[in-house]
């Protein structure tokens, strides 16, 4: 599959933001009627990008398209209030899936000192919340909840192992012969307080809820720097009888692109996984339906929506056009693949 080939250009209405809030990490399911709802990150403009580590909920957007517009609709839950039978503050990185008239939802959970949330956390406290990031997930009978959580993460750190400190990033989709296969991003032990390696890596469960049993090493690193990959979306295309990944190539080593540009990986049976002949998906330019093109500062975590034929149908990506820009989501329109 050449991925690239798939992108159209993005008309003006395909473009989710929220005044007063940063946008970020879009998924997308539909439900019985046919409606889109697409799950996000946001947290407040006034903190700053970065504080997405401190500061981030999850909320809820409707359409009756998958290009838009959207309208926001609610939040999720509130992670910021000692009620989370969690026991996390933060929730970020949400990939909704459905699966046998089911939701789930896997996400990034985290927690940390109390500070004033009126403001940007300190630093020690900024890698607190980064350093106790685990990946949970949520179930419901519908998109718009109400959201069962559970009380641990369903993927906790391997002390010792190569995703020691940090497990985040889920993504998530059902195999051919039933069961379920998660691929994630891990950070190893190391100096603090950043810690060591950044690489993805597989899980596979009997069920969506778990319980996943890890391999042993990553699945995707870069030889050439312990910072390789982020931000993975997995599918299977039954009419390819491959597993797809999109993911965000840290340094450009596996597109030979800029630097943060995405990456199209595919594997035969969800373990063994190398880049696509085409391995260059995504690069930092948006088209635009009016003519034009657009280089972003960042555009990262691509999440694709699957037709009804299980086919590449939108790629939702989090944009950030300047240091100083308000975040937000756009989805893309995607050729039928062939």
């Amino acid at each position: 599959m050449n991925f690239q080939k798939l992108l159209q250009p993005v008309p003006a209405h395909a473009k989710f933001e929220l005044p007063g809030w940063h946008v970020w990490c879009g998924s997308m399911t539909r439900d019985e009627a046919g409606r889109y709802y697409l799950i996000y990150s946001r947290w407040p403009e006034a903190v700053g990008f970065e504080s997405w580590v401190t500061h981030s909920e999850l909320a809820c957007a409707v359409a009756d398209s998958p290009l838009g517009p959207f309208q926001h609709v609610s939040q999720l839950w509130d992670s910021h209030t000692s009620t989370d039978p969690s026991g996390h503050q933060v929730s970020h990185n949400p990939v909704i899936v459905q699966h046998q008239g089911r939701y789930y939802l896997y996400y990034m959970g985290t927690h940390g000192p109390d500070f004033d949330m009126d403001s940007p956390a300190e630093e020690t406290t900024w890698w607190a919340y980064r350093n106790n990031q685990r990946i949970h997930v949520a179930v419901a009978d519908h998109p718009l909840g109400p959201w069962e959580r559970q009380a641990r993460p369903l993927l906790e750190v391997s002390p010792g192992s190569w995703d020691g400190l940090v497990t985040n990033n889920p993504t998530a989709c059902a195999t051919p012969d039933g069961r379920f296969l998660m691929m994630y991003k891990g950070v190893a032990e190391g100096p603090p307080p950043k810690g060591g390696a950044v690489n993805a890596g597989i899980a596979i469960a009997d069920h969506p809820r778990g319980p996943f049993r890890k391999t042993d090493k990553p699945t995707i690193s870069n030889p050439t720097n312990d910072w390789a990959v982020e931000d993975p979306c997995v599918w299977w295309q039954a009419d390819h009888e491959q597993f797809y990944a999109l993911i965000k190539d840290f340094q450009g080593y596996f597109t030979g692109a800029k630097r943060g540009s995405i990456a199209l990986f595919q594997s035969a049976d969800g373990l063994k996984w190398q880049p696509a002949p085409s391995p260059l998906a995504l690069d930092l330019t948006l088209r635009w339906a009016d003519g034009t093109s657009q280089s972003m500062l960042r555009l990262e975590r691509p999440q694709v929506l699957l037709n009804a034929a299980g086919k590449p149908e939108a790629l939702i990506c989090a944009v950030l056009e300047r240091a100083d820009s308000r975040a937000y989501n756009v989805q893309i329109p995607l050729q039928a693949a062939p």
